[in-house]
């Protein structure tokens, strides 16, 4: 008999995290390895919310918090809400997290019971189906092809929901793809949920801030109002203020379901770190106008890596809406030789022989539930994107 859970069985290690870990080790051993693996925006946090956080040690506030978050920061994400987003919420309809992922996973823990299905559009993050599974849940992939902007239809999700769903998740802009749902494209969609009133909606809006050529982002509660019960709308201050180490997710829902996922956050991890909530009142409260800023550095990288990996024998690569990903096909590299002699079977042999020959960290589209493709992460700096892509142009027009 094994030591170890069950639970094991139904989940496994994260990708994006595997290949980081791959290249860092690559890195110590002297290789000269480009990650472009992660997530993470390679700006500094901004200083006035450093600032915030040095002021909240100076001043004490380094004590135990309400599990579900400190009244200030509660009315920080109210006013974003409302500022932004035209929802508007209550205290006790708020709820904030140690990061966006564990937010998802406590709603996901609060309510899944065995045999509830859970519909996530593919490609997706690689932690959605994994979380289901762990909360004793069924997820149910839809595959969103590059024909569709990678972009779920309102006819795929009507076919794919039955009396056994429970949530939907979206995600836009999205990861791993960048690709943003446009109003219209939304209101397909919540049309659709209208109808089933069994079905609630989980909406990750982590990369909300960060869209380009003038998209205009929208949630599905604020495009359909009748959702509003029975949508969490979950979003962070990771992406856009450049705090992905502070750990800081939050969302807005139901009472009854922020209640219900306290209860899970009391007994896992208690409060986020109190320095990291004063640091958040400050970014959402503060400046904004370095998001911008950002952001137009951000769309050079997008042009940049979309070109010259256009430029490369056998991919094939979307320009996406935002985000800072993009997920370019290797569909024209299948069947082919690597310098090493090896075949190229799938993606996964695709990112391997690319790590092994040329240094270059990317996670195979597999993990995130369609291939054969790659994810590649423009959020680092211009000359390492730039030298990526050659070495990425050069290592496909060596395959025979």
């Amino acid at each position: 008999m094994s030591f170890l859970s069950a639970a094991l069985d139904r989940v496994k290690p994260s990708a994006t995290i595997a290949v980081t870990d791959k290249a860092r080790a690559l890195k110590a051993a002297g290789r000269n390895v480009i990650g472009l693996g992660s997530g993470e925006p390679d700006f500094d946090t901004p200083a006035n919310i450093k600032l915030a956080a040095i002021h909240a040690i100076e001043a004490g506030k380094t004590k135990y918090t309400a599990v579900d978050g400190i009244p200030e920061l509660k009315e920080a994400i109210i006013g974003k809400f409302q500022r932004e987003n035209g929802l508007t919420y209550k205290p006790n309809q708020i709820i904030v997290g140690t990061g966006g992922k564990q937010v998802l996973y406590n709603a996901l823990m609060a309510t899944l019971n065995p045999g509830d299905e859970v519909i996530i559009p593919a490609p997706y993050w690689v932690s959605y189906p994994e979380m289901v599974a762990l909360a004793g849940g069924t997820p149910v992939s839809v595959v969103c092809t590059a024909e569709f902007g990678f972009k779920l239809q309102a006819s795929a999700l009507e076919a794919a929901i039955t009396p056994k769903t429970k949530w939907i998740i979206l995600c836009s802009p999205s990861n791993p793809t960048g690709a943003a749902y446009k109003k219209s494209e939304l209101k397909a969609l919540t049309d659709v949920l209208v109808k089933h009133p069994h079905v609630w909606v989980m909406t990750d809006d982590m990369y909300e801030h960060l869209v380009y050529d003038d998209f205009e982002f929208t949630t599905p509660a604020q495009i359909e109002p009748s959702l509003f019960n029975r949508t969490l709308t979950v979003n962070g201050v990771s992406k856009a203020y450049c705090m992905t180490g502070w750990r800081i997710g939050y969302a807005g829902g139901p009472a009854e379901l922020i209640k219900a996922m306290a209860t899970i956050q009391s007994q896992s991890t208690s409060n986020p770190s109190s320095i990291a909530q004063w640091a958040a009142v400050e970014a959402l409260n503060g400046p904004q106008d370095f998001i911008p800023k950002n952001n137009a550095v951000f769309k050079e990288r997008r042009d940049l890596v979309v070109a010259m990996l256009n430029q490369a024998s056998g991919i094939n690569c979307p320009r996406p809406e935002g985000a800072f990903y993009v997920y370019p096909s290797c569909a024209g590299t299948i069947g082919k030789t690597a310098p090493s002699g090896k075949v190229i079977a799938n993606d996964e042999d695709f990112v391997t022989e690319l790590l092994e020959t040329e240094g270059v960290a990317v996670v195979q589209g597999s993990a995130f539930g369609l291939g054969p493709a790659f994810r590649i992460s423009y959020a680092t700096k211009t000359s390492d994107l730039e030298d990526a892509c050659k070495r990425i142009q050069r290592f496909c027009g060596n395959l025979r």
